[in-house]
C-alpha cells in the first residue's frame, strides 16, 4: 500500500457552526467547501475536513473523546482568551506536561481540543 495523504475528517450536523469554530481558531478560511455538507482546512500540511454524514447512526459514537485534535500554538493564554471569545472556554486548568504545558477545550459539537504550547 502506498499511501500520498492523509487527513482527518470529523463528522457533524452542524457543518456551518464547525467550520465558522475552526476558521476562528485556525484563523484561515476553508480552502474547499460544499454549503451545509464539507468544508476542508489546510494548515501545516494537515487537511482538516468537515463533513455531514449520510447515515447519522454509521457516526454515533457511544464513547465522547475518543479522538483528539491537537493544536501546537505559541501563546496558550492567547489561545485560551480566544476560545473563550468564541463561547467555548476551557472548562480546566493549564497542566505541565514533559513536552511544555497544555489544556482541554472542546469545540461546538464537543470533540475533543488539545491545546498544546511547547515549552
Amino acid at each position: 500500500m502506498v499511501m500520498s495523504e492523509l487527513w482527518v475528517t470529523i463528522a457533524t450536523e452542524n457543518v456551518e457552526t464547525l467550520r465558522d469554530f475552526y476558521r476562528c481558531v485556525l484563523n484561515t478560511q476553508a480552502q474547499q467547501e460544499i454549503p451545509g455538507v464539507y468544508a476542508e482546512f489546510i494548515i501545516g500540511g494537515l487537511r482538516l475536513g468537515l463533513f455531514r454524514p449520510r447515515d447519522r447512526q454509521e457516526f454515533h459514537s457511544s464513547t465522547p473523546g475518543s479522538m483528539s485534535l491537537c493544536l501546537e500554538v505559541e501563546d496558550i493564554h492567547e489561545a485560551i482568551a480566544l476560545l473563550s471569545s468564541l463561547g467555548y472556554p476551557p472548562p480546566g486548568s493549564v497542566q505541565k506536561a514533559s513536552h511544555g504545558q497544555e489544556i482541554y477545550a472542546y469545540d461546538p459539537d464537543g470533540n475533543r481540543l488539545i491545546i498544546h504550547e511547547n515549552r
